[in-house]
């Protein structure tokens, strides 16, 4: 299996659209979406996203944002999403996804990665952990009409 890490193309919009609803279990995010928001990204280089091509098949992806924060002099990356194919998983893969946002973090001189990952995904919370991140708190969100 040859995998490679690499930035998005609009070629993977789709793939990666796929993987938000399948994997990630968001339903709503259309195909519309993930283009029109990579398209807003591609020139803010506050985003990165990363997919994982396997032999020219898009099987995961990572997608980040730099941020500020008071408490953060350099401020932080945030993982907006990361998601692996099932049949995919525990091959590595997720771990060359965030290693990637590691090493993003390193070139810009950041010192802490931060995410968010849904109560229900119990898996992603142990790959999480056992990748050394550590759990802190809870995520609150409110929907704005």
């Amino acid at each position: 299996m040859n995998i490679v890490i690499r930035e998005i193309k609009s070629k993977d919009y789709k793939f990666v659209a796929i993987l938000w609803r399948d994997v990630i279990g968001a339903l709503s995010v259309t195909d519309k979406m993930v283009t029109e928001t990579c398209e807003k990204m591609k020139d803010d280089n506050r985003y990165e996203t990363y997919v994982a091509d396997v032999d020219g098949k898009i099987v995961g992806f990572v997608t980040t944002v730099e941020t500020l924060a008071m408490d953060q002099a350099n401020g932080y990356i945030k993982v907006n999403g990361l998601a692996v194919l099932p049949e995919f998983q525990h091959h590595g893969i997720g771990k060359m996804l965030m290693e990637r946002v590691e090493k993003l973090a390193h070139e810009r001189k950041i010192s802490l990665i931060g995410l968010a990952s849904g109560v229900q995904r119990r898996g992603a919370h142990e790959f999480y952990e056992h990748l050394g991140y550590q759990k802190l708190s809870f995520w609150f969100r409110k929907g704005m009409q």
